[in-house]
């Protein structure tokens, strides 16, 4: 599967507009220039796999960070990208609508799955799809979708065996706009 181009790849910015790299301001979403301030990581980390105990202790802290209950299913992923690139595979040949305009990658997974991808400009745009794709808040464009709507949203989707996807990658700039509890 090929991938969505994205921002972070100044080379091919410089090849293309003959431009030098340190002549870009790369506003790409994941780059940092001022990173938060990680610690080194310990040689021994590498020395062998998770281990079972600390992995679910992680999980419990995520839902716990996120107000959601104990028995809550939570998974832990290296990134959002691979849930979105897994997503697919549930519903293959899916009905999906996608709120956009948003981040690329979801269309380009769905559509590669087999499904039938549309975006749309509206929530009241999505009837009749089987799956709701959207970005919570979004990005470009930073547009929120009020939690009470998404809830209803996934309520009458679920009545009628469908689902709604909501991509919160950004939801720490807005809490309030989470449904993850």
């Amino acid at each position: 599967m090929s991938t969505v181009p994205h921002g972070g790849d100044l080379a091919a910015a410089e090849a293309r507009w003959g431009r030098p790299a340190e002549g870009w301001l790369d506003l790409s979403t994941g780059i940092n220039p001022l990173p938060y301030p990680v610690p080194p990581i310990a040689p021994a980390a590498w020395h062998r796999l998770p281990q079972h105990d600390r992995l679910r202790a992680l999980l419990e802290t995520a839902r716990s960070g996120y107000g959601a209950p104990a028995d809550a299913p939570v998974v832990a992923a290296p990134g959002t990208q691979i849930l979105i690139q897994l997503l697919p595979r549930l519903r293959p040949g899916a009905r999906v609508a996608i709120l956009g305009p948003t981040y690329g990658e979801h269309a380009a997974c769905w559509s590669a799955e087999g499904a039938t991808a549309i975006t749309v400009g509206s929530l009241d745009e999505a009837a009749g799809a089987d799956v709701v794709v959207l970005v919570n808040p979004n990005n470009p464009d930073g547009r929120v979708v009020a939690a009470e709507r998404l809830l209803a949203l996934a309520d009458a989707l679920a009545a009628r065996g469908g689902l709604l996807v909501v991509d919160e990658a950004f939801a720490e700039v807005t809490p309030r706009a989470s449904i993850a509890a």
